[in-house]
């Protein structure tokens, strides 16, 4: 069975390691702070300003001041600290988050990333993905392998305006894990989700990948 949005979220929360500033994007990536790994102490960094971000509230925990940069609500660890937006893409800029976990509309086969707008509608803005790509030390992406079409998501190019080119490190899908060699431009299949066989991966995937001899299965 494909990995469920949580499920995802979880297999991208395994890459944390104790001691990381991390930054989330929207959908997806804001799950991950309910997975955080038992025993790992991350910092989880918000472009709107915050530094310390914690699981989702509960009801009772509600504070509508207190959100993300998607404007959902969230809660604070102990010891986060709030600041200035510009103070927070200075963070991202001067090359001090140790990685990002965003969303995607297209990912390409050489690690180039879509992820902000489909000409013809109405977005917000770019966000701060584009300097997240081009600032963090890792970056990993999660999204669902194909489209509402059954096309998909993971091309040979991407049709879509990029956020970045050649940023992408690892890439979690429904489906699969996929790590990048950047020595070699190359993405590889590591991971498959259970009950996906590798065939059903490679016939689903319209980038050209390396598929080794051994291939594991994503712990659920």
């Amino acid at each position: 069975m494909p990995l469920d949005r949580d499920q995802i979220a979880r297999r991208a929360a395994a890459e944390l390691r104790d001691g990381y500033i991390v930054n989330l994007g929207i959908g997806i990536p804001t799950l991950v702070a309910n997975h955080i790994p038992a025993g790992i102490d991350v910092w989880l960094q918000s472009e709107n300003g915050l530094l310390g971000i914690g699981p989702f509230p509960t009801e009772a925990e509600i504070d509508a001041d207190l959100i993300n940069a998607g404007k959902q609500t969230i809660t604070a660890r102990r010891g986060a600290a709030s600041f200035s937006s510009a103070d927070s893409f200075g963070m991202i800029r001067g090359g001090h988050i140790d990685m990002c976990i965003l969303g995607a509309m297209e990912v390409s086969e050489s690690g180039d990333i879509a992820n902000w707008m489909v000409p013809g509608k109405l977005v917000k803005g770019m966000g701060g993905a584009m300097d997240l790509v081009a600032g963090v030390r890792k970056v990993v992406v999660t999204m669902e392998h194909c489209s509402k079409k059954g096309e998909s998501k993971f091309v040979p190019a991407c049709t879509l305006p990029l956020t970045g080119r050649g940023v992408v490190d690892m890439l979690i899908t429904d489906l699969a894990v996929f790590t990048r060699d950047r020595a070699r431009n190359r993405f590889v299949l590591r991971e498959v989700a259970p009950g996906v066989t590798v065939d059903e991966v490679r016939s689903k995937t319209a980038a050209s990948v390396d598929i080794p001899d051994l291939v594991s299965t994503v712990l659920t």
